[in-house]
């Protein structure tokens, strides 16, 4: 739709309301609901938002560590641009107009904006003539609750929707289908099309695959799948949880990320080539050899919280270490040798409590490393069981470790640029300091009585 199209259709729109929302750092969607007017007036002036958003965590509680807002900026609004292509209806809630917004247009939050970092990343990509095309896949838990329900029982024992291992199960996908039938449908018509849905392994868990597109369009649906789950779930009373690891018992959620470059026009995908092993390119093979150099060094990128590390064990579907192989499930990297148009690279280091701006970013800058830097896949794909084998390098094991290494390594600083990467380090460090002051179940019960 052209830009008079869209003010057209804004503007004979029974509500009176527009909705637009930007990503904070943690990968949450804030956003205000404004006039008709309010909103064609900022097509022109760009509309203000309070910089706090940059400046505190998913918890509302401000950081004191940083340098872009906080106390001593007084929090003042800073232009947000309203991104006009990213109009949608939003079908569960009498499809008032919604838009995505960033700060591109305001000189210092575009700096450590996610959706403006992608946005730079991206033009790089397309300068050196590739057109980079992405996915994301989810799993998460659903819980018979509503937020007052949790808050009662202050989070504890969550009742699933339902209840046992039922992976890939189209019984356990009827017992609720009003719920299933909801995703898979007002989700296509707000614009987040699904390849696929599905039950999951695990009490009341499901698994979506958004279709491919253009690498921001994919960030834009990613995000937007995951508030869009959370809001029909509320219609239904339940609780749609994207918590990387929320049992012990159960396996993780992950947020992979499917990938591939294709030439300028959008027609050949320079990751297969026909006379290639396995036909996969040398292009891919830079790009993965990329992916292995940087993870180390941006690990915070792909598992931003203190929980995303506990899905990072033996057995769990999720990695351990530095390493790919072919169609290989139990590695970082799984190179995808499917022909023509669909071989690809699936990232599968990302839970899914991922901010999909950035983890996105993470993966096209890190794999464009490889190529601009020729490297050379010297790690051997792994064959089997990656969980068996010595020699790759195990992954952090904790988010201090993973900020740390990021914080002493001029990788990022390269990939992302310095003033992202001081400020994304420094929300890190304030997450995991706000984890350490607290005292948990466990240790109660480990240590009350008995030390």
């Amino acid at each position: 739709m052209t830009r008079e199209e869209i003010i057209k259709a804004v503007k004979e729109h029974d509500s009176e309301q527009v909705k637009f929302a930007v990503a904070d750092m943690d990968g949450i969607l804030r956003g205000k609901s404004i006039s008709k007017d309010k909103f064609i007036k900022s097509l022109d002036d760009n509309i203000g938002f309070c910089n706090v958003v940059f400046g505190w965590d998913a918890n509302d509680a401000v950081y004191d560590n940083s340098k872009v807002t906080g106390w001593h900026t007084g929090y003042p609004d800073s232009l947000a641009t309203i991104d006009l292509s990213t109009f949608r209806k939003i079908p569960w809630n009498n499809n008032i107009p919604f838009f995505l917004g960033d700060f591109q247009n305001d000189e210092e939050l575009s700096e450590v904006c996610p959706r403006s970092l992608l946005k730079r990343i991206s033009a790089k990509c397309k300068e050196l003539g590739f057109q980079p095309k992405f996915s994301n896949e989810y799993e998460w838990f659903n819980f018979r609750e509503t937020p007052q329900s949790l808050k009662e029982k202050d989070h504890q024992n969550p009742t699933p929707l339902t209840p046992g291992m039922f992976g890939y199960s189209i019984l356990r996908s009827s017992l609720e289908s009003e719920y299933f039938n909801d995703l898979f449908d007002q989700l296509r018509a707000f614009e987040v099309p699904l390849e696929g849905l599905h039950t999951e392994t695990g009490d009341g868990v499901y698994e979506a695959a958004i279709e491919y597109t253009d690498v921001l369009e994919a960030a834009d649906r990613s995000i937007l799948f995951k508030t869009g789950v959370k809001e029909i779930a509320y219609r239904h009373d339940i609780i749609a949880s994207f918590m990387a690891k929320w049992n012990i018992n159960l396996p993780g959620c992950s947020g992979h990320i499917h990938q591939s470059l294709w030439d300028k026009n959008g027609e050949m995908n320079l990751f297969y080539d026909a006379s290639g092993d396995l036909h996969l390119s040398k292009l891919l093979e830079q790009y993965i050899a990329g992916q292995l150099y940087c993870l180390p060094h941006i690990l915070p990128m792909y598992a931003p919280t203190v929980n995303s590390y506990k899905r990072f064990v033996a057995g769990s579907w999720a990695s351990t270490t530095v390493s790919w192989g072919i169609e290989n499930r139990t590695t970082a990297l799984r190179a995808i040798p499917a022909g023509k148009t669909s071989t690809r690279l699936e990232t599968r280091v990302p839970g899914a409590d991922i901010n999909p701006y950035l983890a996105m970013a993470a993966a096209l800058a890190s794999g464009l490393y490889g190529i601009k830097n020729n490297l050379s896949l010297d790690i051997s794909p792994t064959k089997g069981n990656e969980y068996t084998q010595s020699g790759n390098k195990a992954l952090p094991k904790t988010l201090k470790e993973a900020t740390d290494a990021m914080k002493s390594s001029d990788v990022p600083k390269e990939l992302f640029g310095e003033a992202f990467t001081d400020h994304f380090i420094k929300t890190r460090e304030w997450e995991w300091d706000q984890y350490s002051k607290q005292v948990t179940n466990w240790e109660l019960q480990r240590y009350f009585e008995i030390i």
